[in-house]
């Protein structure tokens, strides 16, 4: 018997198949990946608890206490050149061993402006493999300034950063793995909520969506 879902979820039944790929990269070697519209700077295996955080000038946002307890994982980071005006920063995090087959997007609040490491560290801590995005700019998640006059940020930020960074981040994912994930979740706030619902419902058949929260989108 079929189970009947909430209305909200109807919006967010989106699949995406894609079948598995022989064999694995190691985390070195996807520096070299090659990517539409993708720059990798980092490509780099972070041993157990020594992850520490870039500098952060707003403060605050991350420490490195928060890390020690994050198990092994490669990290990539890259920026992706959406329009000529874009420049959207995300970083992957993936276990080194037992990944769980899932992957986690992470949202942010406010205006955003900055990668969420801290969620990242929490992502890989329980097996998923997990992306972040700045949406497009840097600084204060209070701080509206950047969209003055830049256009395609702005739709950078209304919906085209998530979406490729979900694309981008799966790749990723299946090179380092060698197939992509079972499932997919989105973890969200604020701003986060509107992420997920905007990626659900512009982007169903190509990728699949999210809810911010614990709902399983299969």
């Amino acid at each position: 018997m079929r189970r009947s879902l909430p209305n909200l979820s109807l919006l967010l039944a989106a699949i995406s198949v894609c079948a598995p790929v022989a064999g694995a990269a190691t985390c070195e070697s996807l520096a070299g990946l090659s990517l539409p519209n993708v720059t990798i700077s980092i490509a780099q295996l972070v041993p157990a608890g020594a992850f520490v955080p870039p500098p952060d000038p707003y403060g605050g946002r991350s420490r490195p206490a928060d890390y020690k307890g994050v198990p092994a994982f490669c990290r990539v980071a890259a920026e992706i050149k959406a329009s000529p005006d874009s420049k959207i920063k995300i970083e992957v995090w993936m276990p080194a061993t037992g990944w769980n087959e899932r992957f986690r997007g992470e949202g942010s609040g406010g205006f955003a402006g900055w990668i969420d490491y801290s969620n990242l560290g929490d992502a890989v801590r329980g097996g998923y493999a997990a992306a972040a995005t700045d949406l497009g700019h840097w600084g204060r998640s209070g701080d509206s300034e950047w969209a003055l006059g830049h256009p395609e940020k702005v739709i950078d930020f209304g919906y085209r950063a998530i979406h490729e960074m979900t694309l981008k981040a799966k790749a990723i994912i299946r090179a380092f793995y060698g197939n992509e994930p079972r499932h997919s979740y989105f973890v969200g706030c604020s701003d986060g909520g509107r992420e997920g619902l905007m990626e659900a419902q512009r982007f169903p058949r190509t990728t699949t969506a999210y809810w911010p929260a614990t709902t399983r989108i299969t």
